[in-house]
């Protein structure tokens, strides 16, 4: 959320989140607010270097360009410093000069020169090769420039390129020559010195610019080198562009107001997979260790500040390799023993529930979106009043239509619940049938428990939570309005109702804490949905055998937004880029005019031959890739990096088992009789390019093992302190029989086993000792071998 927004009237705002330059995300538009609430969620790979995060605050406008009052802007090497917390952040005032994108690629030479007299001077040669990554302006590819300049005490000589048009890329190729020293024979040294002090004086500037034909050129960035640093050397590097030094500091001390941010940022350095085999297959035997506590995956847990540090790549390991429902089913039996009461079975934050959390936010995107994605589009796109509160009623509402509205809203998202026990992954079942029988044998007198034990995740942490916040789930692709959002909370508190064992009877609605809710309730029969509910746990929770959702309906994967070059299908049609709306699933790639509309164009998934990125050169549009099948390419443009990244991967991973997919390709296009990249000019003629490698193939759960054997490495590594502390504990207790007298160090963790978890511990230093082993010899080896400069 931001607050106290300049100007310091009510307006429309809205976010968004940039690489450099470029926009990844944007927040919906909060209207009318000084202090606008956003409250939304955004997960992306990075797909290339970067140098800062940006935050900018918009000022929404309808018939102008969109104004923007601030920005946070965060370096790269000091993400660390602020993730995993809260932090207030004061808008900075967005300058032109401070808005910088991209790296110059310059060669820099001093070469001594001797006169026709015989006289020797200096020469600085300048080769200005080529620029990388400039950013867009007004979201179309720049007209680039640069200036060539040297520059000392008493002097500013400067050159200038050719102007490039339409390119983010720009190939310059120009040299220029400066004369740096006067020859010695030059004896007025009162007018210019010879010495090499001269030298340590002067400076190479190269400032990038934007050709704005009939209005200003815009600031693109610029590097310095000092001409010292040469001295008769070739001098050959790639520079980050930099903001001028006055860039970013406004005259005007304003307070534009400022913004909370929540980041969470990570950079693994993986291995080649053999490094993690030992870490790996600890992790992997968790679930066979008796007592679960003395597991490797459960220490994880214990010693990480966070939970749910430990838990996103644990899930995602154990899930990889089919290991998470015997762990579940351990952890779960350990969180039953300190349950006292079975009406609290699985309600806090514990392992086990974290665990059936996360793995039900993986494997239940599908389930999701078929079960309750037309009906919350229902509710959005044509919402009805539904507010029931007589403290929240605004004037003109009409309380008994608005509780028939939401009694409509509920009756519609409980009937498709209760009716999708089929689309329920297996996976899910299986752990609900751990949970289900862990429970009735921990409280073998209550009837219920075994009900309860499932209806505490499949409805209060998986339907519920979807329903009150559809767009982190991808069921909507913004955070709803406020009213929408109230109805969205009615109708996810009515569910959480309905969904709990027992709940309707009428000692319990009489612990409600709204009287307006037991009012609510009162309209339903308790029968007729204690059965339904009853059927539906059933039914999820056993393990016959079921008709996967996999076959039985495609996979839904990925949709969204993007552009596509006119394939010359027909010969009248123009060959230009044109929005539509792209579906992938698990059985086809389609296109439409718009979303919901029947497919203007669809490849089965099968004859998909390759997916690549498409070089910029041929369309000077950036993130840009191809989908090669059996007709002609199809051509691509994302809005942005991320989104880009993503889309290749998704088609990589559906379509990686196809058996005739290419081993080469042609990394640009066919245009005007010969293809781009190497002037062949028969248009199906075999690519001149091998084929990326081939990605994980999973097409439902995109996981990679070893990264997130890395990920948990990083945990152990950062927490070594704690597991010292652990193992002296264990070794105390092993040696005393029982605890110290100052427990301080170690009372909050488990100890069950003194003896077992002192051996997995030592287990688990010595393969995290020589992890940092490898990864020191590693990055001696990169840093040996890294060129300075280099791309």
């Amino acid at each position: 959320d931001a607050k106290h927004l300049a100007p310091n009237k009510m307006r429309d705002f809205f976010c968004t989140i940039n690489l450099d330059q470029e926009e990844v995300f944007r927040t919906q538009v909060v209207e009318k607010s000084l202090s606008p609430y956003f409250g939304e969620e955004f997960y992306f790979e990075i797909p290339r270097t970067f140098q800062w995060l940006s935050f900018y605050i918009y000022d929404k406008s309808v018939l102008q360009k969109d104004l923007r009052i601030g920005k946070v802007s965060i370096k790269k090497e000091d993400l660390c410093n602020y993730t995993g917390k809260e932090n207030w952040f004061m808008l900075q005032p967005v300058d032109s000069n401070s808005e910088v994108q991209g790296k110059v690629h310059l060669e820099l030479k001093l070469n001594e020169l001797i006169t026709d007299n015989g006289s020797v001077c200096q020469q600085l040669v300048v080769h200005i090769k080529e620029c990388h990554g400039l950013p867009l302006i007004n979201g179309q590819n720049c007209d680039p420039y640069a200036t060539v300049s040297l520059v000392g005490p008493s002097r500013n000589d400067q050159k200038k390129t050719k102007v490039k048009k339409k390119t983010s890329n720009p190939q310059f190729n120009e040299t220029f020559y400066f004369e740096v020293t006067r020859s010695s024979s030059y004896t007025k040294k009162s007018q210019f010195q010879v010495e090499e002090e001269d030298i340590e004086k002067l400076e190479v500037r190269v400032d990038l610019w934007n050709n704005g034909n009939l209005v200003q050129d815009v600031f693109l960035g610029e590097i310095k080198v000092p001409v010292k640093v040469l001295r008769n050397d070739s001098f050959q590097a790639w520079y980050l562009l930099q903001p001028r030094e006055n860039g970013n500091k406004s005259s005007k001390n304003d307070d534009l107001g400022s913004l909370r941010l929540n980041i969470c940022y990570t950079e693994d350095c993986v291995l080649p997979s053999e490094y993690y085999t030992s870490l790996r297959n600890l992790l992997l035997k968790s679930s066979d260790v008796q007592p679960i506590s003395a597991s490797a995956a459960y220490i994880l847990s214990e010693v990480c500040r966070d939970k749910y540090d430990a838990v996103l790549p644990l899930v995602r390991l154990l899930l990889h390799h089919h290991k998470l429902v015997p762990f579940v089913a351990a952890v779960a039996e350990l969180d039953l023993k300190d349950t006292q009461e079975a009406n609290t079975v699985f309600r806090g934050n514990s392992l086990a529930t974290r665990c059936v959390d996360e793995m039900m936010k993986i494997v239940g995107k599908h389930y999701l979106k078929v079960t309750l994605k037309p009906v919350i589009d229902e509710i959005c796109e044509s919402p009805k009043p539904c507010e029931i509160d007589p403290i929240k009623l605004r004037e003109g509402d009409n309380v008994e239509i608005n509780m028939e509205n939401l009694r409509y809203y509920v009756d519609k998202v409980f009937r498709e619940i209760v009716r999708s026990s089929i689309s329920c992954p297996t996976l899910m079942c299986d752990v609900f049938y751990s949970l289900r029988h862990l429970a009735a044998k921990r409280f073998p007198n209550d009837p219920h428990v075994q009900y309860s034990a499932v209806s505490s995740f499949v409805f209060l942490r998986f339907f519920a939570v979807a329903v009150v916040s559809p767009h982190t789930f991808h069921l909507r692709p913004h955070h709803p309005d406020a009213q929408t959002s109230r109805t969205l909370t009615l109708i996810s508190k009515a569910i959480q109702t309905l969904g709990s064992w027992g709940s309707l009877t009428k000692s319990k609605l009489s612990s409600f804490k709204e009287t307006f809710m037991c009012e609510f309730f009162k309209t339903f029969q308790e029968e007729k949905f204690t059965e339904s509910v009853k059927k539906f746990l059933d039914d999820v929770s056993s393990t016959e055998s079921r008709e996967p959702s996999g076959l039985s309906e495609p996979v839904h994967l990925k949709e969204g937004e993007m552009y596509k070059r006119a394939q010359g299908r027909t010969r009248i049609g123009k060959k230009n880029f044109k929005k539509r709306w792209f579906c992938l699933t698990s059985r086809e790639f389609t296109y439409h005019k718009q979303q919901d509309k029947e497919p203007i164009f669809t490849i089965p998934i099968k004859n998909i031959l390759a997916v690549e990125k498409l070089d910029e050169s041929s369309f000077n549009k950036k993130n840009m890739f191809q989908v090669l099948h059996g007709e002609k390419p199809l051509y691509i443009q994302a809005n942005n990096c991320v989104e880009a990244s993503e889309w290749i991967e998704a088609l990589c991973r559906v379509t990686r088992c196809n058996q005739k997919r290419l081993s080469f390709y042609h990394p640009s296009a066919f245009l005007n009789g010969n293809w781009l990249c190497c002037k062949a000019t028969i248009e199906n003629t075999v690519g001149c390019a091998r084929c990326t490698a081939d990605v994980p193939a999973d097409t439902q759960i995109e996981i990679d093992g070893d990264r997130e054997t890395e990920r948990i490495y990083s945990l152990f590594t950062i927490n070594m302190s704690k597991l010292q502390k652990l193992e002296e504990a264990c070794g105390s207790i092993a040696v005393y029989q029982g605890p110290r007298k100052e427990p301080d160090d170690y009372s909050n963790f488990t100890i069950e086993d003194s003896v077992a978890t002192f051996h997995t511990l030592k287990q688990i230093i010595d393969i995290v000792e020589k992890l940092n082993e490898s990864h020191e010899k590693y990055q001696k080896k990169r840093s040996s071998s890294a060129k300075y400069g280099s791309e």
